[in-house]
């Protein structure tokens, strides 16, 4: 007997959501953003040491749930841990968007944000960023002044490398009266400006942070959420008691002890920054400036080809081109300045 069960229509209406996640392994990944340095080695001593006890036993989180708001100086009542951002913004949409409620971002930018807003069923308010990726500020203010449910505001955003400054996010906050604000920090350490001061001040302020990129985690999964205690509690309600497995908090407890390695990351990105910054500017290619991990850069019509080029050398960019209307633009990651070199050497036999 076959049976059909209608799909709900907020599903029925959704792009899939495809990234090119394989055959990645063995290659000079400068697509995704991960840590050009791998994780720390204390990481993986940690991860050594984890018995098939623990791995055979639900996670008890709440000691490292301790440390972890001890390390982002946060009250443990203030800080919920997930599995990864992705789950961070998914209980957000669960916990606060209603079927029909409007959502509001400005794009190109994390394509996370809409996904769980459609699947929700929610409206999506999506403003632009110009030609010389301005943020819209008077659009950004005239859609808050309509109250949307939740505006996701990742800082810095990525692709485009935008960095909104301590007062500009006050400036959003006051705006918005009606409106969950959720500053994405998954590039913090990189940017050094952070709203997570002010989650007491602003019950409508929402911080995540990831340990994905410093850290180096992106395999195990692992973020938080930091919000003043009474939203926290009610996000709880909606959340999974096992959000995080037992390996990620192990590997988290061990990359938080190991400060230098997080900023051995942050001094070698920077100098692979200027690296590429420079070779960029000499071979006549367009960047913008960024306060991220990456560099967004504008290849002009050639961009699939030279991107394509590159792949088979073994070299991973992420042509970004649909989310501009075809016009060649290219996010690249970051590395340690040898690998930038390596970049800028093919690029000089293909532009």
């Amino acid at each position: 007997m076959k049976v059909s069960i209608p799909v709900r229509r907020a599903v029925q209406r959704m792009r899939a959501y495809d990234p090119p996640l394989e055959d990645r392994w063995e290659k000079l990944r400068l697509d995704f953003n991960e840590n050009p340095l791998g994780c720390s080695p204390a990481v993986r001593r940690a991860l050594a040491r984890l018995t098939s006890a623990a791995i055979a036993t639900y996670p008890e989180q709440e000691s490292v749930r301790r440390k972890i708001a001890r390390h982002f100086g946060v009250r443990p009542a203030e800080l919920l841990l997930t599995n990864g951002t992705d789950e961070a913004l998914s209980l957000v949409v669960n916990t606060f968007v209603e079927a029909s409620d409007s959502v509001l971002f400005v794009e190109p930018t994390y394509a996370m944000y809409r996904f769980y807003s459609e699947l929700a069923g929610a409206r999506i308010i999506a403003l632009r960023y110009d030609a010389a990726m301005r943020f819209p500020w008077t659009e950004v203010l005239s859609a808050l002044r309509a109250g949307p449910r939740v505006f996701f505001l990742p800082n810095p955003n990525s692709p485009t490398g935008n960095l909104l400054s301590l007062a500009e996010s006050r400036r959003i906050l006051r705006a918005a009266t009606r409106t969950m604000v959720v500053v994405d920090e998954a590039y913090f350490e990189f940017a050094g400006v952070t709203a997570m001061g002010l989650i007491r001040r602003y019950r409508n302020l929402i911080v995540t942070r990831t340990f994905s990129k410093t850290a180096g985690l992106a395999g195990l999964r692992i973020g938080c959420i930091l919000v003043n205690a009474d939203t926290a509690e009610n996000m709880r309600k909606a959340h999974s008691p096992y959000p995080v497995n037992a390996a990620a908090l192990v590997a988290a407890e061990a990359a938080m002890r190991d400060r230098q390695f997080i900023a051995r990351t942050v001094r070698e990105v920077r100098r692979g920054h200027r690296e590429l910054a420079r070779g960029l500017a000499r071979l006549g290619i367009r960047y913008f400036p960024s306060a991220g991990n990456f560099l967004l850069a504008n290849f002009g019509p050639r961009a699939k080809k030279i991107v394509a080029a590159l792949a088979r050398k073994g070299i991973l960019l992420r042509d970004r081109s649909s989310d501009f209307g075809g016009e060649g633009y290219v996010r690249i990651t970051l590395g340690t300045p040898a690998q930038m070199r390596r970049l800028l050497r093919e690029l000089r036999t293909l532009v």
